[in-house]
């Protein structure tokens, strides 16, 4: 076996794969209850660990956390990489066993992509690795406790949106719901790059300079936009696509935090430009105060 047959094997064909179904009984993880209190739990900790940096260190200063951001960003880079190739893999041997079917409806692969037929049950390849995909956003959620102890701040946006895509991710699961492929696919590509720059800048390589990390998440947000206008057409011309209610619910999400990213990402331009500005300005007063003064001496 060829190591691409192996690969291909253990990422869409084994049996673990090819047999995974979405079962409250059978997958960790999969109920409402676990759901609502798991992240009520991690937004608790969060607030209880602040509170506590608070009152046991009075000044701000950060924590030494030694190779942990590193060793988590490796982590999520390798975990989203592997996500990304199963899911290709994966959806490519379902397009390749459905597409017989598909030809009576008329369907093409993009559009399975973008929306999935009435009746999709949430079980099989790519199902198993919305599932992968689904549980790694806990470890993910892991980066606001590093957060906390390494620059001593609670930010409500990275709290809001962890919480968002852990229970995003569960309604792809619990609903079937149409384009979970596509944004999986774009998210792990994005993860994988962008967790793969904050290990290369943690262990001390240069930095980009530009705003890297913010300017991916942009990306990833305005290809998500594109892409549910496409699930939205298609069901109204295809005559459906499952679990749309799901997906508009899902938007809304999505909107919340593109706000949350646009409305940063407009800050951090316009503190920029107040910052050159003012570099300008002194630099303009420091050469008028010098060519006067160089006058002065001259009379």
């Amino acid at each position: 076996m060829t190591p691409f047959n192996s690969l291909r094997y253990y990422l869409s064909e084994h049996p673990s794969i090819v047999g995974f179904r979405w079962s409250h009984a059978q997958s960790w993880g999969s109920t409402w209850s676990f759901l609502f209190s798991s992240i009520a739990l991690y937004i608790s900790a969060a607030v209880l660990l602040h509170a506590l940096l608070l009152l046991l260190f009075r000044h701000r200063r950060p924590l030494p956390l030694g190779p942990v951001p590193a060793a988590h960003s490796l982590c999520m880079a390798l975990i989203s990489a592997t996500i990304f190739a199963g899911t290709v893999l994966s959806a490519a041997a379902e397009i390749r066993d459905s597409r017989w079917l598909w030809r009576r409806s008329r369907t093409t692969p993009f559009q399975w992509l973008l929306c999935f037929p009435l009746g999709t049950r949430p079980s099989g390849r790519v199902f198993f690795w919305s599932y992968v995909y689904y549980l790694s956003r806990f470890l993910h959620a892991l980066r606001s406790f590093v957060a906390i102890l390494r620059y001593r701040k609670l930010s409500f946006f990275k709290l809001f949106n962890h919480s968002i895509m852990i229970f995003m991710s569960f309604l792809w699961l619990e609903f079937s719901q149409s384009f979970q492929v596509l944004a999986i696919l774009l998210t792990t590509l994005v993860y994988s790059v962008v967790y793969g720059y904050r290990f290369w800048t943690a262990v001390g390589l240069p930095s980009a300079c530009f705003p890297f990390v913010v300017n991916c998440q942009m990306a990833l947000l305005s290809c998500n936009l594109v892409c549910h206008f496409g699930v939205l057409l298609l069901h109204f011309v295809k005559g459906g696509c499952n679990g749309i209610g799901a997906w508009v619910f899902n938007s809304v999400l999505n909107g919340a935090i593109l706000l949350l990213v646009l409305n940063f990402y407009v800050k951090m331009h316009l503190r920029k430009i107040s910052e050159e500005f003012t570099i300008t300005f002194l630099h303009h007063l420091f050469n008028l105060m010098h060519y006067r003064a160089e006058s002065g001496k001259l009379d």
